[in-house]
């Protein structure tokens, strides 16, 4: 659809002949009869939005004439959504029961067709609210790691990412509010995830396939990070957060404010967050921990003083948005920065002979991001579109990597993203949305270690999504067809010190150049949700998806400290010699996709005392790529060896692993579960699970799977205070790959009390929590099997937060 076709709507919305006069009123009651209050009516496809009062009265006036859905949402009762035909007369006494529920049910803005959390054929977890502030840490991974289907992939407490069902990477993608996060981790666990948690209003994880919405890079799932950095409604809200821990002496301060004038909104967030080294749990006696470690001679520096060396932080940010609010929707815009300097753990690199007690250069690294990002959603009174919604987002990223004071490698990254939703009215009771989407990026290493070339990224797709009830059930089907183009700068096929990565190609130097590669990556799925009984639902969704390989995954060569080893792309070769040596060059394969076959079973339960959650899911994965341990070792180490003889193919500890990305079919599936129960009035008990299991064709496990995990919460909520128990077992990890050891069992006891100050005494603050939590109560000594770095960097011992938060 052109822009002449889309302006003609807008006029044609505008000149309407609709008379804005109606009004429907009415109550929203239990199903005791006792009035609601508080309650939210919205109608869809509208920024429209009342409150019922205190005897549970709501009223929406001038509505235009003709079909309107009322989407009423209380804390405590499950969704209702009615269907209301306005005439010419008001429509007044419309009475809606609610039914009480045990789950938060949360709409989400991560599905173009937004749904709730329980009405969503593919699994869909969400943070909100008073959960969000509880859970939320210094890193995104963290922030997740408790949530059914998600684990972290623990790069100590700096960098640690979301891993989905087993996936993460350039198979799980990041974003903010609907469009990519524009950072670089998806290239390496040791870059940190630009998004800020404390300033986030909900944070949306879609577990499995979501190429449909937002593309290759989705197949494993998405974490949508949500904010209000561009204001849509004309209420006045303030947050405010001061919180310190003790296990890493962490200091975060954090604040968002929005407000109008007149038919203009205004946002302003900012945060500040500061700790340093983290300390471990008991003694921190490595040499007696059941998982010992295989390079503690080599790294027993990085303990000291019973704190982990190198695992400090400090960052800041702030984001600033204006838009224009008008009574069909709003077009705003926003300008954000973020600066995270930040410490890389397990980094000590000795050299034979040296002084043990020199002190080492600290490695840290510095990254900075701005972003400006235009938002539009306007609904229309026409008679096929209902509304046209557009993101845009510019996002300029750079990230050095610095020992000492010298400036190792920087990552570049300049990335442009446009989406342009265009919804319809139903058509024979199908109602959907056709999305056109862009997306480019330059990527550029540059350094020593810079392990990938530079590259640059362009895809554009087009998709389509429908659904339609059938009585009970609901249909959903769509398709996407997307089109990339990677290229990439030559290397230098040199196994000694690594030249740096440049766009400058000189004529007689020996590079290697890449055939720029382009893919059709083709998805589509379909699901149903089948409301079998009042309060219980069925879901089964399927989905076919294909993946373009990334950048780094097809044109890697070098040392790559995030992951401590030498990685070779999909486009190389490992060639293991006679005398114990082995050399790498350039293959000339056709560069597959990978394909996803995936399907998913969901069962809940979401109304009573008693609400339940089950999904089971069974992904078959043809072409996977993954990282393959050649048994080869490059004595070079890290770059910093400047000889330039050839390495030795044997099994040095002191030397970086040789991993080749190779490509096999493979089979993932496991099950989610999570129960709770309503004991009492004031008591709640949750019982919560998962279990993953990844293998290649012939029985080969996948590396760095999550281990099966047992959990329950029991939560206890009075007038002014309210407390939580939760206990997690994660089960040692005995089916590992290659090279891979096995990983310890262990137990993770944290409370939490929240006491809410009466607002009399809190005053201009708001409302007013003092909150206060205890980590890893019986300071349990964990390692992470999904962390590269689970031999060098456990997990934190006893930790202790005090915090203050307001808002009104």
């Amino acid at each position: 659809m052109n822009k002449i076709s889309i302006l003609a709507l807008s006029i044609g919305a505008i000149l309407s002949h609709n008379v804005l006069a109606q009004t429907i009123s009415g109550t929203i009651v239990d199903k005791s009869g006792q009035p609601i209050s508080k309650a939210k009516v919205a109608l869809s496809d509208s920024d429209i939005v009342v409150f019922t009062d205190k005897e549970g009265r709501f009223s929406v006036k001038n509505l235009s004439s003709g079909v309107v859905e009322l989407h009423v949402t209380a804390n405590s009762f499950s969704h209702n959504n009615q269907n209301v035909e306005v005439l010419k007369q008001d429509i007044n006494n419309i009475n809606i029961v609610l039914s009480p529920t045990v789950f938060d049910i949360i709409n989400v803005n991560a599905t173009p067709l937004h749904t709730s959390s329980v009405e969503s054929a593919l699994p869909i977890n969400v943070l909100s609210a008073e959960d969000l502030r509880m859970k939320q840490a210094s890193t995104l991974g963290e922030t997740l790691k408790n949530e059914v289907g998600v684990h972290s992939s623990y790069y100590g407490p700096v960098s640690s990412s979301p891993i989905i069902r087993g996936l993460d990477g350039p198979r799980v993608m990041i974003t903010q509010n609907g469009l990519d996060a524009g950072d670089a981790s998806r290239v390496g666990p040791d870059h940190a995830v630009s998004s800020e948690t404390s300033t986030a209003t909900q944070i949306e994880v879609l577990r499995g396939p979501a190429t449909l919405f937002y593309g290759s890079g989705a197949i494993g799932g998405v974490v949508n990070v949500v904010d209000n950095r561009v204001p849509h409604t004309q209420d006045t809200t303030a947050e405010w957060l001061l919180e310190h821990n003790t296990v890493s002496l962490d200091n975060l301060v954090s604040v968002s404010y929005n407000t109008a004038i007149d038919d203009i909104g205004y946002h302003f967030d900012s945060f500040w967050r500061k700790s340093g080294d983290y300390k471990l749990a008991g003694e921190a006696d490595l040499h007696h921990d059941e998982h010992k470690l295989e390079h503690e001679d080599q790294h027993a520096d990085e303990i000291k003083s019973n704190r982990l060396e190198n695992s400090s932080s400090k960052s800041n940010g702030f984001t600033a948005g204006t838009s224009y609010l008008m009574d069909n929707g709003f077009v705003g815009i926003s300008y954000g920065r973020v600066e995270r300097q930040y410490d890389v753990p397990g980094h000590a690199d000795h050299e034979e002979g040296a002084d043990p007690d020199a002190t080492e250069p600290s490695v840290y690294a510095d990254m900075r991001q701005n972003r400006y990002q235009f938002i539009t959603e306007l609904t229309f009174a026409h008679e096929f579109v209902s509304a046209v919604h557009s993101k845009f987002a510019y996002t300029d990223y750079l990230h050095k990597e610095i020992e000492g004071v010298v400036v190792g490698t920087t990552f570049d990254n300049a990335s442009f993203e446009g989406r342009f939703d265009v919804f319809h009215n139903e058509v024979a009771g199908f109602s959907g949305a056709f999305s056109l989407h862009y997306k480019e990026s330059d990527f550029t290493a540059i350094g020593a270690e810079a392990f990938t070339p530079p590259s640059k990224t362009d895809a554009w797709a087009v998709s389509w999504l429908e659904e339609k009830h059938f009585d009970d059930v609901l249909v959903q089907f769509g398709a996407r067809l997307e089109h990339l183009q990677i290229s990439a700068a030559p290397v230098e096929l040199s196994l000694g010190e690594h030249e740096e990565h440049s766009d400058e190609v000189d004529e007689g130097d020996d590079l290697v150049a890449f055939d720029k590669q382009s893919f059709n990556p083709l998805s589509a799925s379909v699901g149903l949700i089948w409301d079998f009984s009042p309060g219980y639902n069925f879901a089964i969704s399927a989905a076919y998806s294909q993946r373009a390989p990334s950048a780094s995954e097809m044109f890697s060569f070098g040392a790559h400290i995030g992951t401590r080893s030498f990685e070779t792309g999909i486009l190389f070769d490992v060639h293991p010699e006679d005398n114990g040596e082995f050399h790498i060059d350039i293959n000339n394969q056709k560069v597959e996709m990978e394909t996803s076959f995936n399907l998913d079973f969901t069962l809940r339960k979401y109304e009573g005392e008693l609400g339940f959650v089950f999904n089971t899911f069974y992904n078959q994965i043809d072409d996977f790529y993954y990282q393959q341990h050649t048994g080869l070792f490059l004595e070079a180490g890290h770059g910093h060896d400047h000889t330039e003889e050839a390495p030795d193919a044997h099994e040095d500890e002191a030397g970086l692993p040789v991993l080749v990305y190779a490509r096999q079919n493979a089979t993932m599936y496991g099950f989610e579960g999570k129960v709770i129960y309503q004991l009492s009035d004031p008591l709640k008990l949750t019982v919560y699970g998962d279990y993953i299991r990844g293998k290649l064709d012939g029985g080969t496990n996948l590396p760095r799977i999550p281990p099966m995990r047992l959990g329950v919460t029991l939560n206890y909520e009075a007038d002014n205070f309210s407390t939580e128990f939760n206990l997690s077992r994660f089960a040692r990890q005995q089916d590992t790959s290659f090279e891979e050891t096995q990983t310890a069992g262990y137990t993770m006891i944290d409370l939490n009390f929240n006491y809410y100050l009466d607002s009399n005494l809190s005053g201009a603050f708001g409302d007013m929590t003092v909150y206060f939590k205890v980590h890893n109560l019986t300071d349990e000594h964990a390692r992470v099997h999904s962390s590269f770095l689970k031999d060098i960097v456990p997990l934190p011992g006893r930790g202790f937060t005090l915090g203050f938060r307001g808002g009104f």
